[in-house]
Parts: C-alpha cells; structure tokens; sequence
C-alpha cells in the first residue's frame, strides 16, 4: 500500500469524502487518475476534464508511486 501522507500533491480529509486521497484543493479523487489513465486517457486529458488539478499535481503523484515500487522491489530483491 502507498503511503500517501508522504506525497505533497495530495490530501485526506478525515470525515469528508469517505477519507479518500484527493488532489490537493480539489474534490478529485487520486483514484480518478489511475482510473482514465488505465482507460487509454492522455494526461492532458485529465487535466483539461478536472478543474483545478494541476500539472505539478499529476507529475508528484506519479513520481510518489514509482518511488514507492522502486521500495519495493528493492525490498523483495535485495541485492
């Protein structure tokens, strides 16, 4: 599991919004990215369809998680 708290891009709200991941200032969820992406949607796409969710936001968020697979497999295969 990703440890969102670390991305800066990204925020939880307890209480609202079901406790869900969002983008930072916005009402969209990180989950809404992954989603499009994985249907064949350009990240400008994304961009042009979510107000309010920028571009540095989209780039933090992807780095985060390719940083947190780096971790892992580096755990499951030292060297």
């Amino acid at each position: 599991m990703i440890d969102w708290a670390q991305c800066p891009a990204v925020e939880s709200i307890p209480g609202k919004h079901g406790g869900e991941w969002l983008f930072t200032k916005t009402r969209v969820p990180v989950s809404a990215l992954f989603g499009n992406l994985a249907e064949g949607a350009t990240i400008e796409e994304f961009l042009d369809w979510f107000d309010g969710v920028e571009e540095w936001q989209v780039k933090a968020v992807l780095e985060h998680v390719v940083e947190n697979l780096d971790a892992k497999v580096k755990y499951a295969n030292p060297v």
